[in-house]
C-alpha cells in the first residue's frame, strides 16, 4: 500500500509484542511515517537493542502484559515518554500454542488467554480514559484467521482470538462517537518465528512458511487503517495470502 510521508509526524504509538515478529514489524513502520513509538516487550536486552536500530524516537519499555501491575507502570512511563495517551495503540503481542484439548496443560491454556486476551483488556484500561478525554486515539487489535475459524488443536488460541474479537466489538460499540477508533486486523497464518518449533512444513494440512503473509505485510495493514481520514472507522480488515 502507498501512504504519504510522514503521515503520522506529531503522534506517538504504543506496539505490544514489539521485540519480534508482526510487533516489530508495526514498530518500524510507526516510527517511519514520522510517529513516536513506545515499544514494550518482555525480552529487555532484545527489545532495547531493536528499538535502539529502529531510531532516536524510539522508546522501550519492558514490560509483561500479562501483569496489570507491570502494565500500569508502563502506562504512566508511556505517558511521559508521549506528553499523554498514545494516539495509537497496537494490542499485538501474541501466544500460540498447539494441542489438542485432552492433552493441553493447564498452565498452558492460561498463558494463552492471558496473554491473548486478558493483557490486551489491561492496556485498553490503561490508555484508553485519556484517548477518550482527548477524544482523539485508535486502537488496533491484532486478531487472526482463529478468531473466526476453528482448527483442531486450536482450543487455547481459537478461544482467546474469538473472545478477542467479541471484547474489540465491544470496545467498538462503546467508542463510537467519541473520536477514538477501534480496527480488527485479522491475518492469515503470517511467517513470524511463532512457528520455529512447529514446523508446519511436515504437518498435513498446515500452510507452508513460504506460503504465509510476511510481518511486514500485516505492519502496512495497521499503518493503512490508522491514517485513514478522522471520520473514517475501518472496524475489521482481514488477510489473506494472495
Amino acid at each position: 500500500m502507498s501512504h504519504p510521508p510522514g503521515a503520522l509526524t506529531g503522534r506517538g504509538a504504543v506496539v505490544t509484542g514489539a521485540s519480534r515478529g508482526i510487533g516489530l514489524a508495526t514498530a518500524r513502520a510507526l516510527a517511519a511515517a514520522g510517529a513516536r513509538v513506545v515499544m514494550l516487550a518482555r525480552t529487555k536486552r532484545q527489545l532495547h537493542e531493536r528499538a535502539a536500530a529502529i531510531g532516536a524516537d524510539v522508546v522501550a519499555i519492558a514490560c509483561d502484559v500479562t501483569d496489570a501491575t507491570a502494565v500500569d507502570s508502563a502506562a504512566r512511563e508511556a505517558h511521559i515518554v508521549l506528553g499523554g495517551a498514545p494516539d495509537i495503540l497496537v494490542n499485538n503481542a501474541g501466544a500460540f500454542v498447539l494441542a489438542g484439548i485432552d492433552r493441553m496443560e493447564t498452565a498452558e491454556f492460561e498463558r494463552t488467554i492471558a496473554v491473548n486476551l486478558i493483557a490486551p483488556f489491561h492496556l485498553i484500561r490503561a490508555f484508553s480514559p485519556g484517548m477518550r478525554e482527548r477524544g482523539v486515539g485508535h486502537i488496533v487489535t491484532i486478531g487472526s484467521i482463529a478468531d473466526r475459524v476453528a482448527f483442531p488443536e486450536n482450543g487455547a488460541y481459537a478461544a482467546s482470538k474469538f473472545g478477542l474479537r467479541a471484547l474489540h466489538e465491544v470496545m467498538r460499540a462503546e467508542l463510537r462517537g467519541t473520536g477514538v477508533r477501534a480496527t480488527l486486523v485479522s491475518p492469515g497464518p503470517v511467517d513470524t518465528s511463532m512457528w520455529d518449533p512447529i514446523a508446519p512444513e511436515t504437518r498435513a494440512g498446515f500452510t507452508p512458511r513460504s506460503a504465509m503473509l510476511t510481518a511486514d505485510a500485516v505492519a502496512d495493514a495497521v499503518l493503512y487503517v490508522v491514517t485513514r481520514p478522522a471520520a473514517v472507522n475501518i472496524d475489521e480488515l482481514r488477510l489473506s495470502r494472495a
